[in-house]
This record gives C-alpha cells, sequence and structure tokens, in this order.
C-alpha cells in the first residue's frame, strides 16, 4: 500500500528510470492536488508530439501503477500548459531531488505556507515569539521582554496573534485600559473596506512606569462582541479589482505596516500562535521577521514538530532563507541543581535538530555559517530561561509588573533581555 509519503520517493525513482524521456522535457511539473493525488502537467506542445506524447504517457503510467490510488487514471493524469507559471497557478514550485527540470506543486486547503519566505522587513525589527506547543512560557517572556525594553527607553509595539488562544493583552494592560477593538475586528472590517476608522482604536499603552511605553494590540478588544463569528473570518482574502485576491497574511502585514507607520515602534513583538499551522507560518515566515525565538522545552514533543518544520524548509530549499533568524530559548528551565544536566540534554537535542542546516566545511575551511555543539554563539544554544512560580503565567503579570523590579525579572530572563538589547544596540536587528 502507498501512502501520501511515499508519493515523492516513489516519483523519483521512477522518473529516474525514464530518466532519457524525462531530460528531452523543458519542464515537467508533479502536481499534487488537494487530496493527494498525483498529475503530470507538461508543456502543451508535447500534446502534439507524435513521438515524446506516447513516451511521457508510458513514463506517467507506469508511475501512476506505483502510486495506486495517489494517481489519476492515464485518460485524465496528464495536463498539457502553456507556460510553467501558467502550471504554477499562484502555487508554490520546488525541485525534484536529481533533477534540475522536474518541480512539485503542492495544493494546499490553507492560503499560507512554510516554504514562503519573506524577506526581512524594512523598519523596525520584527521579533516573533513561537512555539511548537503551547505552556512553554512563551507569551509571559514577551511581556516581560516587552517591560525589559520599555524600561530601556524603547518604544515597543506588541502584537497578540495567538487569536485562537488569546489573552497578552491581560498581562500588559489592566481592565480600563483596554482598547476597543483587536486584530480580529480589523481583520474582519477589512474585508470590507471598514478597516482604517477602526485604527485609533486597536492598541492602548500599558502605563506602565517605564522611560518608554509599551503599544499593546490585542487579540480582541474589551468587548469581544461575537469572536468565534469573526474568528471564522479573519482568515478570508480581500477579493480587489479585477477579481485579485488579497492573502490574509498579506492584509495582516497591511495592518503592521500601517501601526508601525503610526506609532513608529523601535521594535515590535509579535506573539504567535504555537504549532505548525497557517497562523502560526504567516507570523515566522510572512511578516518579514528579523527574529525568530524558538522557544522548547525537554521532551520528544518539542523535538518532532521542530525537527517537522526544519525539514520541510530543506525540502523545499528555503532553509538558508531564515535559518540566520532562528535562536532558541529553553523554557522553564529548573532553578535548582538539575539545571545544568537539563540544559546540557536540551543543548544536545537541539544541535542534532540544526546539524543539518549548518554548511557542510571541509578540513581548514571557513564558513559563516557552521557551529560547534559548545559554541554559545550558535543558534542552537538555548538562551535559558528560569522557572519562578510568581511569573509562570498571565492571570496576575499586569499587577506583578507594576512592583517588580528590574533585577527580579533579569533573573528569570536575563539571557533573552540581553540578547534583545545587544542586537538592538550592535544593528543587528535594526
Amino acid at each position: 500500500m502507498i501512502t501520501f509519503d511515499q508519493t515523492l520517493p516513489v516519483a523519483r525513482e521512477v522518473l529516474a528510470i525514464h530518466h532519457d524521456q524525462i531530460s528531452k522535457l523543458d519542464w515537467l511539473i508533479l502536481n499534487r492536488d488537494l487530496n493527494g493525488r498525483v498529475r503530470f502537467i507538461v508543456p502543451e506542445e508535447i500534446g502534439a508530439d507524435e513521438v515524446q506524447r506516447p513516451e511521457i504517457e508510458a513514463v506517467y503510467q507506469s508511475l501512476s501503477k506505483q502510486l495506486e490510488l495517489h494517481a489519476y487514471p492515464i485518460d485524465s493524469g496528464i495536463l498539457y500548459e502553456a507556460t510553467q507559471e501558467q502550471a504554477h497557478y499562484g502555487a508554490q514550485a520546488f525541485r525534484l531531488d536529481g533533477f534540475d527540470n522536474v518541480w512539485i506543486v503542492d495544493r494546499l486547503a490553507n492560503e499560507s505556507g512554510w516554504e514562503s519566505i519573506a524577506e526581512v522587513a524594512g523598519g523596525a525589527p520584527r521579533i516573533v515569539f513561537f512555539s511548537i506547543k503551547g505552556g512553554v512560557g512563551r507569551s509571559t517572556a514577551l511581556a516581560a521582554s516587552a517591560w525589559a525594553l520599555a524600561r530601556a527607553g524603547k518604544r515597543v509595539l506588541v502584537l497578540d496573534l495567538d487569536l485562537e488562544s488569546p489573552g497578552l493583552s491581560s498581562a500588559l494592560l489592566p481592565s480600563d485600559r483596554q482598547p476597543k477593538y483587536g486584530v480580529t475586528d480589523w481583520l474582519v472590517e477589512d474585508l470590507v473596506d471598514n478597516g482604517e476608522p477602526l485604527i485609533q482604536d486597536l492598541y492602548a499603552t500599558s502605563g506602565l512606569t517605564t522611560a518608554g511605553e509599551i503599544y499593546l494590540v490585542p487579540a480582541h478588544g474589551r468587548d469581544p462582541g461575537e469572536y468565534v463569528s469573526k474568528l471564522g473570518r479573519v482568515w478570508m482574502p480581500k477579493i480587489r479589482a479585477q477579481m485579485q485576491a488579497e492573502s490574509w497574511s498579506m492584509r495582516l502585514n497591511r495592518l503592521v505596516n500601517t501601526l508601525e507607520e503610526r506609532i513608529r515602534p523601535h521594535a515590535i513583538l509579535i506573539d504567535s500562535r504555537a504549532g505548525i499551522d497557517e497562523v502560526a507560518a504567516a507570523c515566522v515566515t510572512d511578516l518579514g521577521a528579523h527574529t525568530i525565538f524558538m522557544f522548547a522545552i525537554q521532551g520528544q514533543q518539542t523535538w518532532t514538530g521542530y525537527r517537522a518544520l526544519l525539514s520541510h524548509w530543506q525540502q523545499r530549499g528555503v532553509i538558508t532563507d531564515i535559518r540566520g533568524r532562528l535562536q532558541l530559548v529553553a523554557g522553564l528551565v529548573p532553578d535548582d541543581e538539575r539545571r545544568l544536566d537539563y540544559l546540557a540534554i536540551l543543548r544536545a537535542d537541539a544541535y542534532a535538530l540544526f546539524a543539518d542546516t549548518y554548511d557542510e566545511v571541509e578540513p581548514g575551511a571557513i564558513s559563516d555559517w557552521n557551529f560547534e555543539e559548545d559554541d554559545d554563539n550558535a543558534p542552537h544554544s538555548p538562551l535559558q530561561i528560569r522557572w519562578n512560580r510568581g511569573w509562570y503565567g498571565l492571570l496576575s503579570l499586569q499587577h506583578r509588573m507594576v512592583q517588580v523590579d528590574y533585577s527580579e525579572v533579569h533573573s528569570v530572563y536575563g539571557e533573552l533581555i540581553e540578547f534583545l538589547n545587544r542586537s538592538l544596540t550592535q544593528g543587528q536587528l535594526a
């Protein structure tokens, strides 16, 4: 029995057997549809070629037999297009290993894909707090980081994009300072060209006693309203003139740009949804992040998820576009005698995760992207956040941040804060 994961390895084997026929084509696309079934798309002139058409039909027939239910019947398994661009039909494409002229196009049910890596945005650095699973202290770390940066005199824009599990605003804003609207309100109103009037009521300042200021955009306003109904619409593309669609992540980017122009922050901190889905993808890959903090705790769930993500980037050939922005953060590090052992195990697992993304270097050669396991400047070297019961969770964090002193924050989040301050000072994130 053939399963989805075997479709590309089987296709690679079949095409290798028929290399002579495949090499004659200017291009060939393996199209995997929404159900995971495979078709060929070839240049339309092949359809009229009495020699090449039967050859390609024979290759596809061989592949169809191998793929079983994951292929179309021979009479509907080959499509013809005038150009390769038309064959892509707006979808991302990546090369099949071992072939210069064979491309894979995956048709996905969601708009946002992890393989489309936006260039680093200009202006204020966009720093994404991301985790594969929840409960690792990600949002609390963001709140503490925002406070520390504001204490140092920075204007910090914070966006709660964990839309399906909102709560960051309660950490930084008392109930009487909550803004009227939130991200979900804007995304829904923007669909009907009513987003602009919401901007001035979309954020609020923290009111904390700091030299700088925190501007927070919550997931929803002080009255959530029909939040579930709105949430079901935020991912919608916006249809513009000439029936052109603006994806929801493009709309989100437009919102961030608008807020940045209005507030002029020194840094933008983004709380991403946990997991591997289109919402997290938008935060990590679509918004032009300068730095992506990958929160981890020791455990197989963490590494299984991150391994799937990095493998996807490698398969799609985009790992080099994003690897320089990644930085591991170790959450919930024991603040006792277990700490060193915990960090040693986590660093070893992190190195195993990142090692395949580093450049292979011959003896005596030099590379800008090659790190040893014990290199403290490597992205796999974790910035540690120590476990502290008083800082775990968001329920009373706003009250704590009114009273807390810097030494207490630094004892828990020092390495993370120092990384941010050093990066901003040195211009690495500016």
